[in-house]
């Protein structure tokens, strides 16, 4: 086998991405399908509170679970072309050896293997939750809700997604080895070029150029690294609001699933990033190039996104708890307005501020330690 388990094992980003997903819409979807039962029994004046609840549950299962399943299969995607990048040479010589297309990407669907251990992992342990879950979602004047096993569930919510992965993993392999042999042998080189290292005014364009390059060629990593701000950001407020809004276990539960999502994919794309630039950044040592400027010219350009990212975190977590508080629970006196949280939004900017700069400084050291003696080597 081409890919082994342990091969799919590395790459456990898929794995979280799938446990988030699958872990809150356990208790969520299983909540649902126990209380839609007890419509008949409820009064008149307990009714909007239940609707509100029936809502809740299905939005955020659709928002939380459809978001992350997308960030999913791009996480896929992305995880198959890293090890057909980085192990080329091998695949390259399977194909000129005779093997089919179809043979080689049989062993990609071991990376469906990634997303069975997320989804299982979270049905299991969301359903270690249920008892708790059902207690802060308990409503005044409803019968208690007795939690059940639904079988259909567990299909769809470990089963159908393993299968789902599997294939895509399959066929996307398929579609990315279409390239003869030699070309997946080569891979894609990294175009290096090379100037005299002049005066500071002289430098300046070159390292622009160098920046604006590797972020045209790079465009994934742009991704990663916007969703990774997004996730902080919109799920450390979140979970900071929900606090107040409705109980600290939801608050710790979001807290926990955003700071995951957030750190597993900047770690994605920070790797990836001086791995493809190591090359450029030991010509850039060779040349005498100072550590500011090879700061900036491999992270700096990334620095935008990350805003952006914080950005439309903000803006999605205010509009999503405004959405549902004053629309959804609109119709239930006892839940108040819910207006931005300022001192939550600085706070949470110090906190980005803070953890984000941290990372960087910990690639910048790993991009000090490359040997200069790379560049006499190929790969």
């Amino acid at each position: 086998m081409l890919v082994s388990v342990k091969d799919s094992i590395k790459f456990i980003g898929v794995t979280v991405v799938c446990f988030c997903a699958v872990f809150v819409c356990t208790f969520f979807l299983n909540y649902y399908l126990d209380i839609v039962p007890l419509e008949a029994d409820i009064s008149e004046d307990v009714m909007p509170l239940y609707k509100a609840q029936l809502a809740t549950a299905q939005m955020t299962c659709g928002i939380t679970g459809g978001f992350l399943s997308v960030i999913a299969v791009i996480m896929l995607l992305f995880y198959i072309k890293l090890y057909i990048d980085a192990h080329g040479k091998e695949i390259g010589t399977f194909k000129a050896m005779g093997y089919s297309d179809s043979e080689i990407a049989g062993s990609f669907t071991v990376f469906g293997l990634g997303a069975f251990i997320g989804c299982a992992l979270g049905f299991g342990i969301g359903w270690t939750f249920m008892p708790t879950i059902y207690n802060q979602l308990a409503i005044d004047g409803l019968p208690e809700i007795t939690v059940r096993f639904h079988p259909s569930l567990l299909f769809a919510l470990v089963v159908a997604p393993a299968v789902v992965f599997t294939v895509l993993a399959y066929v996307y392999g398929i579609i990315i080895l279409r390239k003869p042999a030699l070309a997946i042998m080569r891979g894609t080189p990294t175009k290096t070029k090379k100037v005299k290292h002049k005066t500071d005014a002289k430098n300046r364009p070159f390292l622009k150029e160098f920046c604006l390059s590797a972020l045209g060629s790079k465009k994934t990593l742009v991704f990663w690294i916007t969703f990774s701000c997004f996730c902080f950001s919109a799920m450390v407020q979140m979970g900071l609001s929900m606090e107040n809004l409705a109980s600290g276990t939801m608050a710790v539960m979001i807290l926990i699933i955003g700071l995951v999502l957030a750190f597993i994919s900047m770690f994605m794309a920070m790797t990836s990033l001086v791995k493809e630039n190591a090359k450029n950044i030991a010509v850039m040592k060779a040349m005498g190039f100072s550590v500011r400027e090879r700061f900036a010219a491999v992270f700096v350009g990334y620095i935008p996104f990350a805003v952006l990212g914080f950005a439309i975190g903000t803006v999605y977590q205010f509009g999503l708890l405004q959405l549902m508080i004053n629309v959804i629970f609109n119709a239930v006196g006892e839940i108040p307005a819910y207006t931005f949280d300022v001192p939550v939004f600085f706070y949470t900017l110090f906190m980005f501020a803070v953890a984000y700069s941290a990372v960087f400084a910990v690639y910048l050291i790993k991009t000090n330690r490359i040997p200069v003696k790379m560049i006499m080597t190929e790969n």
